[in-house]
């Protein structure tokens, strides 16, 4: 099995046209240029790291490496290939994070939001999250419902509550049966924080018109958001040992990319 070169816009068009489930984005840089930003999405695994634990990657999945420049990336991908531990395809990113003129998520993911929690607590986290993209979105349409660019604000809206909904089936199935019903359930929750780890506080102050760039302010901190989602979501999933929770929020992952062509799509809508 040869190593597969992909440029800048060839993985771009790799991570559009493959769904979530299907590969895995390795960053095998050290943790402080992770942190200085990376590809939304991508798991670190430090290249001294990964040559000790080549085995702990999935077999099962496409693996696309990414570095700097490419040196560490390229190192990792052939490693990976000469221990035969996958016969799915092996990528690698040509120049590394230096030609990626994609999105770029900052720091790490805001996992910490879940940190020490049980699995109950921790989907009632991530139905919370859901419910503040789902109040902010609603604040955005209900007030600027006359401009062409918010009819996108309204379709998220719902999506962030189908979210919500797939979370609480999980919950439902897998862990909880006497659970009680969802609209109950959902009425309960606050959505006091975003996706990303905003506050509702924040983010509505986001909102006051102040010119005529508002509408593009307003995309461009939804992005950020979905950016966030997105990221934390791959994340999750990536370090969950439960196969049905990590499919779960795999799932979402999937969506909140969906999420990011819409927006992206509703800038063409912007006045300039």
């Amino acid at each position: 099995m040869s190593i597969g070169e992909l440029s800048s816009k060839q993985l771009k068009l790799y991570i559009g046209q493959h769904h979530e489930k299907e590969f895995v984005l390795v960053d095998v840089r050290q943790p402080e240029e992770y942190q200085n930003g990376h590809i939304p999405g991508a798991l670190l695994k430090p290249l001294p790291e990964l040559v000790q634990t080549l085995d702990s990657l999935p077999n099962d999945k496409e693996l696309v490496f990414y570095c700097h420049s490419g040196g560490r990336s390229s190192a990792a991908a052939t490693m990976m290939e000469e221990e035969d531990l996958t016969n799915r395809n092996i990528y690698n990113l040509q120049g590394g994070i230096m030609a990626w003129d994609g999105h770029m998520a900052p720091d790490f993911p805001s996992i910490c939001v879940f940190e020490g929690q049980s699995t109950v607590q921790m989907l009632k986290t991530a139905m919370n999250l859901e419910k503040g993209a789902q109040r902010f979105y609603t604040h955005v349409r209900e007030i600027y419902g006359l401009e062409d660019w918010s009819d996108v604000f309204a379709q998220l809206a719902m999506a962030e509550m189908a979210h919500a909904k797939a979370v609480y089936r999980f919950w439902k199935k897998e862990i909880q049966d006497d659970i009680e019903p969802f609209d109950s359930l959902y009425k309960t929750i606050t959505g006091d924080i975003l996706e990303g780890g905003i506050s509702m506080q924040e983010a509505l102050t986001m909102l006051m018109p102040t010119n005529t760039h508002s509408g593009m302010r307003i995309l461009e901190t939804a992005l950020k958001i979905e950016v966030s989602a997105f990221d934390l979501y791959r994340s999750l999933a990536n370090q969950l040992p439960d196969k049905a929770a990590s499919q779960t929020f795999m799932t979402i992952a999937q969506a909140e990319k969906g999420h990011m062509r819409e927006l992206i799509n509703a800038i063409s809508k912007c006045p300039a």
